[in-house]
């Protein structure tokens, strides 16, 4: 069962680095295979509480889940948890701590496919897809704030 940590030191602010990872709705222009993003508050939650449906696409397939989003602006952290979808349980973690002139962002996720024919087939891929997608965040943020 995965669980993965990437960190990475970028030449942007923690707080340009929160809003652009806190920023779900755009997440289908820069994220790889993200299709789509439905995203709704979380009513009677705190205003920073979302619901966030993606949908990824890999080739023919395609697959939606929701997540439920909690950002905290003070502390620079995002932590998403599956609701529903293809896994027994999803959960991750964004933080954002400053570093020198930038960033260093720590991401953490820990997943598990629930049906075990597709976590054989998914997870590895699933799993590795995660370095491509710490990449075009780092890439939308040098694309926004320059670098």
């Amino acid at each position: 069962m995965p669980d993965l940590f990437f960190e990475r030191h970028v030449p942007h602010l923690p707080d340009r680095m929160y809003a652009l990872v806190a920023d779900l709705e755009r997440y289908p222009k820069f994220i790889p295979n993200c299709s789509a993003m439905d995203v709704k508050r979380d009513m009677g939650q705190p205003e920073d509480v979302r619901l966030a449906r993606m949908t990824i696409k890999f080739g023919p397939l395609t697959q939606s889940y929701t997540s439920r989003v909690v950002s905290d602006p003070k502390a620079l952290t995002i932590e998403a948890r599956a609701i529903d979808g293809p896994f027994s349980f999803l959960v991750s973690k964004w933080r954002f701590d400053p570093e020198g002139q930038g960033t260093r962002i720590r991401f953490d996720i820990d997943f598990k496919f629930s049906n075990p024919l597709i976590a054989k087939l998914a997870e590895p891929a699933f799993a590795a897809k995660q370095d491509e997608i710490m990449d075009a965040f780092v890439d939308e943020a040098d694309r926004r704030y320059g670098g």
